[in-house]
């Protein structure tokens, strides 16, 4: 729950400075609009393809491991993955898509790297959607990680280059890396150096040809109608209305 001094506050600020309450999908425009127009193509969704969602906990999202078919409610979580699922298997319900989640709690890119067989080659993906980064700088804080960097863009390149080997024709989505500063986990030590993280996703996704979902923007603009712990219980894992936020999103983007 939002502290009821910080939810005054901010009720407070946003009727001084005259912000209007927007939805989720003006929201979304609303911070897609600022983003340079990029080449990456539009994401197709042919007749039964294969849509995979990846990452860490934000992915994650509490779904059932021992659950491997697709579109399976308990093997997509209860995150942004399962939201953009449903939408995307009411909107193309001819198309018999299979949607998987396959994002793991924790998990850096290496880590992905690891389980990358059988948890993304081997399903043979037609649309990949990665979620990654947050974990690379947040384990350095409490002194579980000795990653750096350099590290996260040599392994994520790494990861995208093995992966468009194997799979030529895949049609790659990258999400930002994103955190709400002044929620809990997220403060001063921060910055500036998750930002570089931020950017490092950004210019991997520009060099292989990927939609880039700017979800730092998306989270940013949303705070002009709600404060931080509205979309984010500890600054990093979303809440409900933070899932949808990112839903939103990724579907905009990909269209």
């Amino acid at each position: 729950m939002i502290p009821q001094t910080d939810r005054r506050k901010f009720l407070k600020k946003a009727a001084a400075g005259g912000i209007m309450a927007l939805g989720m999908p003006q929201i979304v425009s609303a911070a897609l609009a600022k983003e340079p127009a990029g080449k990456a193509p539009k994401i197709t969704l042919k007749k039964d393809a294969v849509v995979l969602f990846q990452g860490d906990s934000i992915t994650d999202a509490g779904r059932k491991r021992s659950e491997m078919e697709p579109n399976n409610t308990g093997a997509l979580g209860h995150g942004y993955a399962f939201l953009a699922a449903a939408s995307l298997l009411e909107q193309h319900a001819g198309k018999n898509l299979k949607i998987y989640n396959k994002g793991i709690s924790g998990n850096k890119v290496y880590q992905l790297a690891e389980r990358w067989d059988a948890d993304c080659l081997d399903l043979k993906p037609d649309v990949l959607s990665i979620l990654i980064g947050v974990n690379d700088f947040w384990h350095k804080l409490n002194g579980n990680y000795d990653g750096t960097i350099q590290k996260y863009r040599d392994d994520f390149k790494a990861l995208l280059t093995r992966t468009k080997e194997k799979l030529p024709n895949v049609q790659l989505i990258i999400g930002e890396p994103f955190a709400v500063t002044g929620v809990k986990a997220v403060d001063d030590r921060w910055y500036p150096d998750f930002n570089e993280y931020r950017q490092a996703a950004r210019e991997i996704a520009a060099s292989f040809n990927a939609v880039f979902i700017p979800y730092q923007s998306v989270f940013d603009k949303a705070q002009k109608t709600a404060p931080g712990a509205y979309w984010t219980g500890d600054g990093v894992h979303p809440s409900i209305a933070g899932a949808a936020l990112m839903a939103e999103a990724w579907k905009q983007g990909v269209k």
